[in-house]
């Protein structure tokens, strides 16, 4: 199976701000057992504020400014769920 884009948005806003998804279906392996690659990413002024992603060796994690935490996929619908709550949480000042 060769790499397939599945999602893909990208948002600028008005002000600037950006907000990425990109969603790929890959070969299932132990390193992706979901069959999923994914970089989601929200960015201020040219400086990632809030990033989920499942790197080659990191597996799921994702970032809110300069912190990295594990991150429990449980699949699409739940990864973009809570990465634009943590978007909207940074827009109201929350985190």
């Amino acid at each position: 199976m060769a790499v397939r884009l599945l999602f893909y948005r990208k948002n600028v806003e008005a002000g600037g701000d950006v907000v990425e998804m990109k969603i790929w279906e890959v070969p299932r392996s132990r390193k992706t057992p979901e069959g999923l690659k994914y970089s989601l990413v929200y960015i201020r002024r040219g400086k990632r504020l809030v990033g989920y992603d499942n790197a080659e060796g990191k597996g799921h994690h994702k970032h809110m400014g300069n912190l990295e935490a594990p991150y429990s996929f449980e699949g699409v619908d739940r990864l973009i769920g809570d990465f634009l709550a943590d978007v909207e949480k940074i827009r109201k000042g929350g985190i």
